[in-house]
């Protein structure tokens, strides 16, 4: 008998209205631990919101959130981050001219105590900084370096080693890999893996559709606020998605008319 894997998250009927704009309505979300689900849409779909709800930067008007069967309520990212839900956004966040260990330990450095003053524990955050990212396995050859001299790639993954080190059981991703180069990319894909391997649940928001399919367990897709469409990423093709995305094989409900959509389950 197989034995049932309860979801680590699950959202149900969320929504969210600004004003006259209805921005989500009625969107149901579940990942199991240690799964990649891609969260795909167009401009203005609504994924970018969604995440946010999750991650404790925009309250929802109506729905529930559930980790690990309980129910929670999340006014602020530090609600969510004390649930263990971390979120690295676009911008990544990053602070330039502070060095790589700085980042990683960034309101949490560790110090010691002398004379009884506390002072930054300079050495124990480099070689805890050096663990981190060899866990990971992140290559940076020196956690000294300022953040504003390394690339793209190793920008992402520093903010990305960040989040992980908070021990998070969900790591939302906004579009990790976009402006890199093919081999950053992989680098990234590759830490997405690593993450996911150890329990960690991530959700990957991206417009590169193929790197749906290289680490993705499966996707959602979003339309004008609505999830109108789930697929195992073994079950489906990027022309689908495509199809899926822009809408062009259903008739998408609005808010206003509530039309049913032919052919893809909501």
């Amino acid at each position: 008998m197989t034995e049932k894997t309860t979801d680590r998250v699950r959202m149900t009927g969320i929504s969210k209205r600004y004003g006259p704009i209805l921005s989500l309505s009625d969107v149901s979300l579940r990942i199991a631990p240690g799964e990649v689900l891609g969260l795909v849409g167009d401009n203005g779909a609504g994924k970018s919101t969604l995440s946010k709800v999750l991650s404790g930067a925009v309250v929802p008007d109506a729905g529930t959130i559930e980790i690990d069967e309980e129910t929670v309520r999340f006014e602020t990212p530090a609600d969510a981050r004390a649930a263990h839900v971390e979120m690295v956004y676009q911008d990544l966040s990053l602070c330039d001219t502070i060095d790589v260990a700085g980042n990683l330990f960034l309101g949490r450095e560790p110090v010691r105590r002398v004379a009884g003053v506390s002072l930054l524990d300079k050495r124990r955050m480099h070689d805890d900084a050096k663990a981190m990212l060899e866990r990971l396995g992140i290559v940076i050859a020196d956690t000294r370096q300022k953040v504003e001299n390394l690339s793209g790639g190793q920008r992402q993954s520093i903010a990305i080693g960040r989040a992980a080190s908070f021990d998070p059981k969900v790591l939302i991703m906004d579009e990790p890999t976009a402006a890199l180069a093919v081999a950053e990319v992989e680098a990234v894909l590759e830490l997405i893996r690593t993450v996911s391997a150890r329990g960690v649940s991530v959700i990957l928001i991206t417009h590169r559709l193929q790197d749906l399919f290289l680490v993705c367990d499966r996707i959602q897709v979003m339309y004008e606020g609505r999830s109108v469409a789930e697929r195992k990423i073994s079950e489906t093709s990027i022309e689908e998605v495509v199809d899926l995305i822009v809408g062009r094989k259903f008739t998408a409900r609005s808010a206003a008319r509530g039309d049913r959509q032919e052919g893809v389950s909501a």
